[in-house]
């Protein structure tokens, strides 16, 4: 440590008391400065904490001088550096700069290649793409190297100087981008000797030729870098900054940009297109059902009321009775994606206050199993579609949160709840007969079935009726039980489903007896008066499956903008 650093000076202030006149007040300020300085050096203190002696004093200011010149030194040469910059010949002034704002003034139809479609074909042409900036990493004055992101795609590019296109102006200009801006960029392709491993075009980079900013990104609460590394890789020796949900879901814009994510709700969309496609080619009709309505839809309590004019309004918990009446309406077999609300004050790993359902319900012929068949069907169909349509993704999501790949039968498991009980009881849990399960004991379940039938997704059914909903058919043979059943992933419930009851007296019977105020959902009573198909159905989480699917461990990560009872923003 230089001396100079290691130097506490302490000042006092000088007091002054005016004596009979402003001339005898005033001190003769030469000798004021001198005793100031005698003051000073006296009380300069040195590492040990004692006063410094005058030679050290005047060692610490030769050493001070000396800075002084070598950093005028410095200032200098940095300016003539400057000036002989700003001097030279700028010979690509027309290729690289900042475009105006883009107010859609023309239309000049100049084609763009996608990362993704970067290949041996392209190479020694010139193309043309915008993407972000994701790194910027200059190697000394005449060459940089910056890695470009669509999605979850990205590609090296490299600026080099030389006297005909590339100047050290542009190259400045281009040291400058900051990360994640948006840029209009064209160049040659080149293959490359060794692969780029760090992007997902490793054969072939970019020799840049020209380069526009299109939108210029402000300076990032955390970088993407760090926002995309697997927990494995923040250890004390590393000295990454891990991100944690929190902050991500406060910067949620940014933190969506991360390849992974991008995979996720990739993932996620496939989910819902594997959904409607496998309906649709049953003959399912896809249907659109309130959510402003006039009684909790279920007769529950977690629900959220609204002021709706004059009178109170609810959000809808599911659209259940709603897709039931689509069927008394003749339609049989209907599905919905819409978002779903619950006042649940569930601060858990798997719960939200507003998530996306998947729901679906149809009329059979003569036994609510013709349904379960569908709804397996449909989830095998999701899963070999994941599997054959979605490799690229899962890798990436592989790459950051590794998981265990999802095992599942072509013909899934089904087993009855009392087999369900009796397994837990193996493993010593201590269970009624028509107990529902809690969390522990479901994530168990699923440990000792992966276990004995080497499957994450199995079928449970007849659950006890007082479990379940007040619209549930009762088991006819087995007094306790339902028509009702659940699909399980991991060891977590993902689908709730029964037969339901058509019978309006019936219905009307079985709400009473759970405490509903029928004139709440007399519309519905009312639908079944007049000639109601048997029909089964069920209602899935979208998020929850995902986020089971890839084994995350947080419904948060698996929702765009997340609700839950502490949060409601962004």
């Amino acid at each position: 440590m230089n001396a100079h650093r290691s130097v506490f000076t302490w000042t006092f202030p000088i007091l002054y008391q005016h004596s009979r006149s402003i001339t005898t007040a005033s001190t003769d300020m030469t000798e004021l400065q001198k005793d100031i300085s005698n003051t000073m050096e006296e009380l300069m203190i040195g590492e040990d904490g004692k006063p410094l002696s005058k030679a050290a004093i005047k060692k610490l200011e030769k050493q001070r001088e000396k800075d002084r010149r070598k950093q005028e030194v410095a200032d200098k040469l940095a300016a003539e550096k400057a000036a002989r910059d700003a001097a030279s010949p700028d010979y690509s002034v027309d290729c690289y700069g900042k475009l105006p704002m883009n107010q859609s003034v023309a239309r000049l139809n100049e084609t763009r290649t996608l990362i993704s479609e970067v290949n041996a074909s392209h190479v020694g042409s010139s193309i043309l793409l915008s993407a972000r900036v994701q790194t910027v990493r200059p190697t000394g004055s005449k060459m940089l190297f910056m890695t470009l992101r669509q999605g979850t795609d990205s590609l090296q590019t490299v600026l080099t100087v030389n006297a005909e296109s590339v100047s050290k102006h542009m190259l400045k200009f281009a040291t400058s981008i900051s990360p994640e801006s948006l840029v209009l960029i064209s160049g040659e392709v080149i293959k490359v000797d060794v692969l780029i491993t760090g992007c997902t075009v490793q054969e072939y980079e970019l020799k840049v030729s020209k380069i526009f900013i299109v939108s210029e990104a402000a300076r990032l609460p955390f970088t993407l870098e760090d926002a995309t590394r697997p927990d494995s890789d923040f250890t004390e020796e590393s000295g990454f900054s891990k991100i944690n949900l929190e902050t991500r879901l406060d910067n949620r814009v940014i933190d969506l940009r991360t390849i992974t994510n991008q995979a996720i709700f990739r993932i996620q969309a496939g989910v819902s297109k594997l959904f409607r496609e496998f309906l649709d080619n049953k003959d399912f009709v896809e249907i659109h059902t309130p959510k402003l309505i006039g009684a909790a839809s279920e007769g529950g309590a977690n629900v959220f009321r609204v002021s709706y004019f004059k009178e109170s309004g609810f959000l809808a918990q599911s659209p259940q009775l709603y897709k039931q009446m689509m069927v008394c309406a003749d339609f049989e077999r209907v599905y919905e994606i819409a978002p779903v609300f619950r006042a649940e004050n569930s601060q858990t790993h798997r719960h939200m206050t507003e998530f996306m359902g998947l729901d679906m319900e149809m009329a059979f012929q003569e036994h609510y199993h013709e349904v379960l068949d569908v709804l397996d069907g449909l989830f095998v169909s999701i899963f070999q579609g994941l599997e054959s349509r979605y490799k690229k993704e899962l890798a990436t999501i592989q790459r950051q949160y590794p998981y265990e790949p999802f095992m599942f039968l072509e013909k899934s498991l089904r087993l009855e709840f009392p087999e369900a009980i009796a397994m837990l009881r193996g493993a010593g849990v201590e269970i009624g007969d028509f107990d529902d399960f809690n969390t522990a004991q479901e994530r168990l379940l699923g440990k000792l079935v992966k276990e004995k039938y080497k499957t994450d997704f199995f079928i449970l059914d007849k659950f006890p009726l007082a479990v379940r909903p007040f619209y549930t058919m009762p088991d006819p043979s087995r007094p306790g039980y339902s028509n009702s059943y659940d699909f399980f992933v991991r060891g977590e419930e993902i689908l709730s489903g029964a037969q339901r009851i058509h019978d309006s007296a019936f219905l009307k019977q079985r709400a009473e007896e759970h405490g509903v105020d029928i004139s709440t959902i007399q519309p519905y009573i009312d639908a079944f008066k007049y000639g109601a198909p048997p029909h089964a159905g069920g209602g899935i989480g979208l998020e929850r499956v995902v986020m089971l699917y890839l084994d995350l461990g947080n419904i948060r990560k698996t929702s765009l903008f997340p609700r839950d009872p502490k949060r409601l923003s962004p």
